[in-house]
């Protein structure tokens, strides 16, 4: 799914806090909010299999196909996903030069001067709401995103209730930020040339904690979750069949059902956390409208992301993206500084008020980095869906056609873009399209080949 509008600040600090959600969607399409993603005994149906997946498994997949009208709402709503990325990075210049012009920063810095001299209270007074202004002027763009969700059936959440989760998101993001602001400019001071590689040193051991804590302490915030085993007791035998099939041992502890329907209609499965915090998340959407078959495929997926390590993979891929990042964010701030500081109203690099020219750096770096990032997630997505069809081989009976039928299903729910355009997937698609990922399905057979798999043997 395309990226929904991030508050400002949660965009800008994304560089600490994006992976705790695990490795991306099981979506087609760019990710959102919590990660994770596809595929995945005998032929049990899962006690909340609805008539419409009993179908589906009947139903021979060779592409992923929708029906007239479905097929135009997924397009449109498509269609609007994109324009809303694009608009919102837009709209982030705009406020974020709107308040270097304004002068909105050292206003906020010369009240924290004055109300105190020790830089850690300047920091408690200027950070929270300096980043509180950011995120409020940026919340047209959510606000817009949350309607799209509605309008096109994807959230059943009401508007209550979403005001509440932005607001814990704000408090989430404005804390944590106030302490990466104050570490900043406090490396800032003490090495003013190589700030940013110490900054970076430091963000390392941050990165890995809040990636551990994500699942044990902010997603219980919004969303319910319960042990699998105790929720969905046969669906669990059936996984612990997969999972003894292929030679791992996942923990019953570590295997939770996400109870999504309160929020939303759409289907999703991820993995998330570090070592004790490891865990995989089925999504009660999913259970119900799959059959088991196909529940097992998705699981199988999320065995590929468990067992080849994406998780620390996608971390230290993304600590050199970051890394990268304040390398280039030191050279352009100097310069920018130079040219315009004074009319900013900016005293130096080391300012408090030189925040809104870091945040806006930081924004066009991940902007156009985009592709790169997108293309790194399609191999990681790309390599659980091959371990998915690997170890699903020989254990449902038809391994390929019940990955197909699975895809077909999400985007069904989801509305997925049956035929997206290729700038689009080069630039905002953290996983394959649906159909290439159908089409991969149905002819991967190196068994037939008297081929080796790549991970399964």
């Amino acid at each position: 799914m395309v990226t929904h509008a991030k508050p400002l600040m949660a965009t800008c600090f994304v560089a600490l806090l994006v992976l705790a959600g695990g490795i991306g969607c099981l979506e087609g399409t760019a990710a959102a909010v919590p990660a994770g993603a596809v595929w995945p005994g005998p032929q049990l149906r899962a006690p909340d299999s609805p008539p419409e997946a009993a179908r589906s498994e009947q139903k021979e997949v060779k592409g992923y196909t929708l029906p007239p009208e479905t097929y135009r709402r997924a397009v449109t709503y498509a269609r609007a996903r994109y324009k809303l990325y694009f608009i919102s990075f837009g709209y982030g210049l705009v406020v974020l030069l709107a308040v270097l012009r304004s002068r909105l920063a050292p206003r906020f810095r010369d009240l924290a001067e004055r109300r105190s001299r020790r830089r850690a209270v300047q920091a408690l007074m200027f950070a929270p709401p300096l980043l509180l202004t950011l995120d409020l002027l940026a919340l047209p763009t959510h606000l817009y995103g949350h309607w799209l969700s509605l309008y096109y059936h994807q959230s059943v959440q009401g508007w209550i209730s979403w005001l509440g989760d932005w607001a814990k998101n704000e408090l989430i993001v404005i804390s944590f930020g106030t302490l990466v602001v104050t570490f900043l400019y406090w490396m800032m001071r003490r090495s003013p040339h190589r700030w940013w590689f110490y900054f970076w040193l430091g963000a390392l051991p941050v990165i890995v904690v809040v990636v551990f804590l994500f699942p044990l302490v902010i997603e219980p915030l919004f969303f319910r979750f319960e042990p699998l085993a105790k929720t969905q007791p046969q669906l669990a035998a059936q996984i612990e069949i997969l999972v003894q099939h292929a030679g791992l041992r996942i923990p019953p502890d570590h295997l939770f059902e996400m109870k999504a329907s309160k929020k939303l209609n759409e289907v999703n499965a991820y993995v998330t956390g570090l070592g004790a915090s490891k865990r995989v998340v089925v999504w009660d959407t999913t259970i119900a409208k799959m059959t088991t078959p196909q529940i097992l495929s998705v699981f199988g997926h999320e065995m590929g992301h468990y067992v080849l390590d994406h998780v620390w993979k996608g971390m230290v891929f993304f600590a050199g993206v970051l890394l990268v990042f304040l390398y280039l964010g030191q050279c352009a701030l100097s310069r920018m500084l130079a040219r315009s500081g004074k009319q900013w109203g900016i005293r130096g690099a080391d300012d408090w008020a030189s925040l809104p020219v870091l945040l806006l750096l930081l924004l066009v770096f991940s902007f156009l980095s985009a592709p790169v990032d997108n293309a790194f997630s399609r191999y990681l997505e790309h390599q659980a869906d091959i371990y998915a069809l690997e170890v699903t081989h020989g254990i449902l009976p038809d391994a390929s056609e019940t990955a197909a039928q699975a895809f077909q299903i999400l985007g069904e729910i989801d509305l997925e873009d049956p035929a997206p355009p290729p700038f689009v997937k080069f630039w905002l698609y953290t996983h394959p399209p649906l159909n290439e990922r159908i089409v991969f399905a149905r002819t991967y057979d190196p068994w037939s080949k008297v081929e080796s798999p790549q991970f399964v043997h």
